[in-house]
């Protein structure tokens, strides 16, 4: 929250009078390298037999080069900080998901995971009010150190205190790698064969792009063309976190009686509302109710899309289906970002009508992926 969506790229634009396209970049780069490294990373985690040290690993990355950001306060040094340290973030994910079902030992897995989910969204909040009164005092570059040692002391029970089992050991080699590849190609070409599946998977990597876009650039955004100065930013954020939480479980118990397809197409409309406020609001007060619906909508689109890939997947093979259907959330921080970069070096004569532009350009992503997601037959109603 402190990095992604809130101060980096303020930093980078404002502060340090970079362009969007500068953080588009670096954030595609770094999404990439992860898109490409985690079933390898997933595949090294297997055959070691254990999570926990490559969890430091990759951790102790992220928090190093988040607080190089603030140690340098270099524009270009940043920009290269921040992808790395934003690869090591979205790659120890591939370990700490997996110690899941040995820390849900004697409970639902779902229920575990749906707190821990609860429980991210109020660590966001909470990120936001230890490192505001920093940034109040010294500026937005002074969020990038707290963040980095903060991010640091929480982990450190799930270093020390997670007891893992100890799996079977298994050599790493380019074979094993070779190996791993060919299966994740094996699989993609699998799910031509349960209906709806890759054509779902391709809708979500579509709109994952708009998403994901307004995630990194909706501070920018609320800065520069509603004229939101940084508290207000902080205060939007707060209540679209908290909006995202009630939206999970609304449309978590829409789900359960629409059924996943239904729910997630009126999430998709609910987005397009959203970003529709936000091009035609010339007044911050309109343009406050852009984060309680985005937010509403940015947890219905977890819960139900989720239960989406259930409903499509056979069930031995989930686990392969799950893993490309976060790869292509993965890649949605790709082409999305660099598209919104792109249109605003494009139209900046226009001032800044350039960032409504730019909000138009996610409305295609949601409607292609929306157009597409309706093709997709409704498994539940025809069960």
């Amino acid at each position: 929250m402190n990095i992604i969506s809130l101060y980096f790229p303020l930093w980078v634009t404002v502060d340090k009078g970079g362009e969007d396209i500068l953080y588009s970049f670096a954030l595609s780069l770094s999404m990439i390298l992860v898109a490409f490294s985690m079933p390898l990373i997933g595949t090294f985690s297997d055959r070691m037999g254990r999570r926990i040290p490559l969890l430091i690993g990759l951790t102790i990355l992220s928090v190093f080069f988040t607080g190089s950001i603030g140690i340098f306060d270099h524009l270009m040094l940043g920009l290269i900080f921040f992808a790395l340290a934003n690869f090591g973030y979205h790659a120890a994910l591939v370990p700490y998901d997996a110690l899941l079902p040995q820390v849900s030992k004697g409970y639902s897995v779902g229920k575990v995971a749906g707190i821990g989910v609860s429980l991210g969204y109020g660590g966001a909040i909470a990120g936001i009010l230890m490192v505001k009164p920093l940034v109040s005092e010294a500026g937005r570059g002074a969020s990038f150190i707290p963040t980095a040692l903060l991010f640091l002391i929480f982990s450190l029970p799930c270093f020390f205190m997670v007891k893992e089992e100890r799996g079977k050991v298994s050599t790493i080699s380019w074979r094993t790698l070779k190996e791993e590849v060919l299966k994740i190609k094996n699989t993609l070409v699998s799910t031509t064969k349960y209906p709806g599946l890759l054509l779902f998977l391709i809708a979500n990597f579509i709109y994952c792009d708009a998403v994901n876009t307004v995630i990194a650039f909706m501070s920018i955004y609320a800065h520069q063309v509603a004229g939101f100065s940084d508290s207000m930013i902080r205060i939007l954020f707060i209540v679209s976190t908290l909006f995202a939480v009630a939206g999970s479980l609304i449309f978590g118990w829409i789900t359960d009686r629409l059924g996943a397809k239904r729910t997630l197409i009126v999430v998709l409309y609910t987005w397009i509302v959203g970003l529709a406020v936000a091009i035609v609001s010339f007044s911050p007060w309109v343009f406050w109710t852009v984060g309680p619906i985005v937010g509403i909508a940015l947890g219905g689109t977890w819960v139900s899309a989720r239960a989406l890939v259930v409903d499509l997947s056979p069930p031995e093979k989930i686990g392969e289906i799950y893993g490309f259907y976060n790869m292509g959330g993965k890649f949605g921080f790709i082409v999305g970002p660099l598209v919104w970069g792109a249109v605003v070096l494009a139209f900046g004569g226009l001032g800044i009508y350039k960032y409504r532009v730019a909000v138009c350009s996610l409305l295609i992503f949601l409607s292609g992926g929306l157009y597409l997601l309706r093709k997709v037959p409704d498994v539940r109603i025809s069960n």
